[in-house]
């Protein structure tokens, strides 16, 4: 076995999730290609004295069950999830990309209706228990990594084992600052978007709930949130690919939505409720070992240099009133080779073109000096 999976395990059931006796664990995975993890997990849980459960759950058979989805179904699915939060105490859903398409054809009615019947749901499972989220690397994801798959393997492993306890006490002076400033202005190529952050809190996220993490995130106050913001990073999202996605925003709103593919249906999306169109997250990426989109926001939304500025549901430790079915992570990469840009806090330069320039934040920098 891979030594790095043996402490991917470790991490999750020590560092993550902090696993004790009697602690009710579900493990959730994508296929069974994954099996090695799971396997290791369950050894680990065990040797706590926790309690593991795995469910294994097919891509194609969940999207025809979605497709073919009534009110009926819509209830059960509610009572199975609240099943799920009442019986367990811990989480860890492991993805495996096969197919980015294969919800296509899943009404968007029916995903509407879906969202509205089990939001208080899922709001108790993201904000009351503890979980994990990671993604299993797989053929398909070295594909869209432009990698050999031994190469993505390898990639992928290193950015999940990154020293997510180091990067907790570097961001410190970083989530120190967010907490002191009013006003944020972002600025790059067809974007210069402001809003308010004053008096929110800033949650640094470090291998608790995502792996791979490394981001700091808050949220706008929601009507504070003016101008445009044109993102960089293709998006697959609900079985469509977005790409140059750009939203228009009066106070707090979005006005306008465009994108150079499916435009039609990236208007949808954001129609899908009230608090779709508002802001529920603004977020910096940190992970130094993550440079480059790859079309996963697992991976996308920690990629050195970046922000992602996210409509719809807003977290309740960094929570700005807004509600919605939808939590879409839209991501801006900010470095040189991809365009350049500003972020300012108080009207002073704080990064430019993906780099730290103020002294307190230089050593987040990493090798990318």
């Amino acid at each position: 076995m891979d030594e790095r999976i043996k402490k991917l395990s470790k991490t999750i059931v020590n560092y993550s999730l902090e696993i004790k006796e009697k602690d009710r664990v579900l493990i959730t995975t994508q296929t069974t290609e994954p099996n090695i993890l799971v396997k290791q997990l369950i050894k680990d849980i065990v040797s706590k004295r926790g309690i593991p459960t795995v469910k294994i759950i097919d891509p194609e058979i969940s999207a025809l069950l979605s497709e073919l989805t009534n009110d009926s179904k819509i209830e059960q699915l509610k009572i199975s999830k609240q099943f799920e939060i009442d019986n367990y105490d811990c989480f860890i859903n492991i993805r495996y990309s096969t197919n980015d398409f294969e919800n296509n054809n899943v009404d968007p009615e029916v995903r509407q209706k879906v969202g509205k019947a089990t939001i208080k749901i899922d709001q108790v499972r993201i904000n009351e228990r503890r979980w994990v989220l990671l993604n299993y690397p797989s053929r398909l994801d070295a594909y869209k990594a432009n990698m050999k798959t031994s190469d993505f393997y390898d990639y992928a492993l290193d950015a999940m084992t990154f020293d997510y306890s180091k990067l907790y006490d570097d961001i410190k002076p970083l989530k120190e600052l967010m907490e002191k400033t009013k006003n944020v202005r972002i600025v790059g190529p067809n974007t210069d978007l402001t809003f308010s952050i004053e008096g929110m809190p800033a949650i640094p996220c470090c291998g608790k709930c995502n792996i791979p993490d490394g981001e700091i995130y808050t949220a706008p106050i929601k009507d504070s949130v003016n101008g445009i913001i044109t993102y960089n990073a293709k998006s697959p999202y609900q079985g469509y690919v977005f790409e140059n996605v750009s939203l228009k925003f009066k106070n707090g709103k979005i006005i306008e939505a465009k994108s150079s593919s499916n435009n039609e249906k990236l208007n949808d999306i954001f129609n899908v409720d009230e608090g779709a169109r508002y802001v529920g997250e603004f977020a910096i990426g940190l992970n130094p070992l993550i440079e480059d989109p790859m079309g996963d926001i697992l991976f996308d939304e920690k990629i050195v240099g970046s922000i992602h500025f996210t409509p719809g549901q807003a977290y309740q430790d960094a929570y700005n009133g807004n509600d919605s079915s939808i939590h879409w992570d839209l991501v801006l990469i900010q470095r040189e080779e991809y365009g350049g840009g500003e972020l300012y806090f108080d009207h002073t330069l704080i990064r430019k073109d993906g780099i730290f320039v103020i002294p307190e934040l230089k050593h987040l920098n990493y090798e990318i000096n």
